[in-house]
């Protein structure tokens, strides 16, 4: 199916509070003014356009995806397809021509729209419109922010995406609406939890900023993050609904066994001597912290040596733990 002439239609549509009103999300947006905003610049991407029957099957997604759910799966997509196959599509998606592939398209945003389309064997409304990539996951990252409940580890993800994409920070800033702040935040979120802990707990659209910072926190310790990678995987937690993951993982990690207060870990102690036992040396070490004691006739000045030196030895010990590495 190629494309046909259909009449120019103007987006009837509304900003959404639902994201900028849950919880700490609330900072990602300072008012609903805002996500109206937004919403304009993406309506103005579609303004004064012509809107044409594409064939789904000829329309790629965005090379940079925004989502991390199947929403096929999810009732606002069931709810998508009952509308649209009752009173048809309302608001038309936006796409470029393909910048690889020729005689196919790349969806900018609609990808929902998209889907249900294909799902209904009918063309989908779009406007086709050559958009440079910083236009393109601007006009994406702006029409989402208007349109979709996106989470905030949807958007933390988002932004990781451009960020490893190559974007730079003004790019992705006006691509979410956000504050240089709330930018980094958001991506010392996904530096500091593995990509494949974040994707195994997926959406969790009721999760807001501060617990996942609280998660960073947590997760951070070795001993922590091998619990959390082992959790993920066990058919208890895939099971769950998004937001009960991160709960199953968040206060396994917090009620995760900790050392009785007042107990003292056993330090491993070892002592060593010259022949003739001119100098003895003690060591206590507790994981910790590493204490050397000298016995000596002159184990004030001994001692004083090996302070002064102290970097000279350091830096030898780096040099020989790097070359072991490397071999």
């Amino acid at each position: 199916m190629g494309i046909t002439q259909a009449e120019t239609t103007k987006p009837d549509r509304q900003a959404t509070a639902g994201y900028a009103t849950r919880g700490a999300s609330r900072s990602m947006l300072s008012s609903i003014g805002e996500l109206a905003a937004q919403a304009a610049k993406a309506e103005r991407l579609l303004e004064g356009e012509t809107v044409v029957d594409l064939d789904p099957g000829l329309i790629d997604d965005s090379f940079v995806s925004d989502r991390m759910d199947d929403d096929d799966d999810d009732e606002t997509f069931s709810e998508l397809v009952a509308a649209i196959e009752e009173r048809g599509q309302d608001s038309p998606i936006l796409v470029r021509p393909h910048p690889t592939k020729n005689g196919r398209y790349q969806i900018v945003f609609g990808h929902r729209r998209a889907r249900v389309a294909k799902q209904l064997g009918k063309p989908v409304r779009a406007v086709v419109k050559e958009l440079h990539d910083r236009d393109h996951v601007v006009a994406q990252g702006q029409e989402n922010s208007a349109r979709a409940n996106l989470s905030f580890i949807e958007r933390a993800v988002f932004a990781q995406n451009l960020s490893d994409l190559g974007h730079d920070r003004e790019t992705i800033q006006s691509a979410l609406a956000i504050d240089a702040p709330m930018l980094t935040r958001m991506l010392s979120v996904t530096k500091r939890i593995p990509n494949g802990v974040i994707h195994a707990i997926g959406a969790a659209k009721g999760v807001g900023r501060d617990r996942w910072l609280d998660l960073t926190l947590l997760i951070e310790k070795p001993s922590n993050l091998m619990k959390a990678e082992e959790l993920v995987e066990t058919e208890k937690f895939k099971s769950a609904a998004t937001d009960d993951r991160f709960n199953l993982l968040f206060n396994f990690l917090k009620t995760s066994r900790k050392p009785k207060k007042g107990a003292r870990a056993s330090p491993n102690a070892k002592s060593w001597s010259l022949a003739g036992k001119s100098i003895s040396v003690t060591t206590k070490d507790t994981g910790k912290a590493f204490t050397v004691a000298l016995k000596a006739k002159d184990a004030s000045r001994f001692g004083a040596y090996l302070s002064e030196n102290l970097e000279q030895l350091y830096r030898a010990f780096r040099e020989l733990e790097e070359k072991q590495t490397g071999d």
